[in-house]
C-alpha cells in the first residue's frame, strides 16, 4: 500500500450503503490510510471496519467548534488518530481582523482541549479564507500568525486555487506549519464538479514538490465521473508521479 490517504467524505454516499465494502475497495486501490469526517457518530464501528480493511487513520475531520467537540475528540482517540482537523469556520469570520481574531480564539480553545486528549489540532481551508483579505493579505495567513505555533494547517490545494492564490506560493509562505494536504483537482471553481487528480487545472506537481513531507489526502467533494473510479485514477496518477521521480514518494 502507498502512504496516500482518502478523505472519507468523498465516499459518503457509497459508505452509507456498505461502509466495510467501500473501505475494502479503497484498500484495494492501494491507499494505506483514510481521513474520516464523522468519528463522533460511530467510532467503534468505524475502527473495526478500518482494521478489517487494513487501513490506518492519518487524521480526522471533526466538529470541534460546537457542542459536538467532546464526542469528536473521544471518537478520534477511539479510531487511533493523532491529529484532528477543524474542517471549516464560518466565512464571515474571515472578513476582517476582528473576525480572524475570533476564529483564532475559538480554534485555540479547541486545540487546548485536543491536547488534553493527546491530540494535535489543525485547520483546513476553503476558498473564503483566501479570497477574503485582511491587511492586504489572504485571511488564512493572518489566522496562521495568530494561532499558537502548535496548531497545524491542512492546505486544500483546490480551494486555495479557487480562492485566487497560487497553491505553491501559499505553501511557501506558510512553511512548516503545513502538515497535511488535500489533493484534489477540477476546474478550480466553487460550482464545478471535481475530477480525478491530474485531470484538472490545479497545479498538483508544483504543490507537492513545495510541501514534500506533508501527508497527501485525496478528496473529491463531488465528482464529474464515477467517484470510486476517480479515486483509483487519482492514486494511479500520484503514484505514477512518484515512480517517475516528478514528486517525492
Amino acid at each position: 500500500m502507498s502512504s496516500l490517504a482518502v478523505q472519507l467524505y468523498s465516499v459518503r454516499e457509497q459508505a452509507a450503503v456498505d461502509r466495510r465494502a467501500v473501505l475494502r475497495r479503497i484498500a484495494g486501490m492501494g491507499y494505506g490510510a483514510v481521513e474520516p469526517y464523522d468519528v463522533h457518530l460511530d467510532p467503534g464501528g468505524l475502527r473495526d471496519d478500518l482494521q478489517e480493511a487494513g487501513l490506518s487513520v492519518c487524521s480526522v475531520h471533526a466538529p470541534l467548534l460546537d457542542e459536538r467537540r467532546a464526542a469528536a475528540l473521544a471518537g478520534a482517540v477511539t479510531v487511533g488518530a493523532e491529529t484532528v482537523i477543524v474542517p471549516a469556520a464560518p466565512a464571515e469570520w474571515f472578513a476582517d481582523r476582528e473576525g480572524v481574531e475570533l476564529a483564532a480564539r475559538n480554534i485555540g480553545e479547541a486545540a487546548r482541549e485536543a491536547a488534553d486528549h493527546g491530540l494535535r489540532l489543525g485547520y483546513h481551508n476553503h476558498w473564503w479564507e483566501l479570497e477574503q483579505r485582511v491587511d492586504g493579505r489572504p485571511a488564512l495567513e493572518v489566522l496562521a500568525e495568530l494561532l499558537d505555533p502548535s496548531v497545524l494547517l491542512e492546505v486544500d490545494l483546490y480551494w486555495a486555487a479557487t480562492g485566487g492564490v497560487d497553491p505553491s506560493e501559499l505553501l511557501t509562505r506558510l512553511g512548516e506549519r503545513v502538515s497535511h494536504l488535500h489533493v484534489k483537482d477540477g476546474p478550480a471553481t466553487q460550482e464545478g464538479p471535481m475530477t480525478a487528480v491530474g485531470s484538472g487545472r490545479v497545479p498538483i506537481v508544483d504543490a507537492l514538490n513545495t510541501a514534500p513531507d506533508a501527508v497527501r489526502i485525496v478528496e473529491l467533494d463531488h465528482c464529474a465521473t464515477d467517484m470510486l473510479q476517480a479515486l483509483a485514477d487519482s492514486h494511479a496518477y500520484l503514484t505514477g508521479l512518484a515512480g517517475a521521480g516528478r514528486v517525492s514518494p
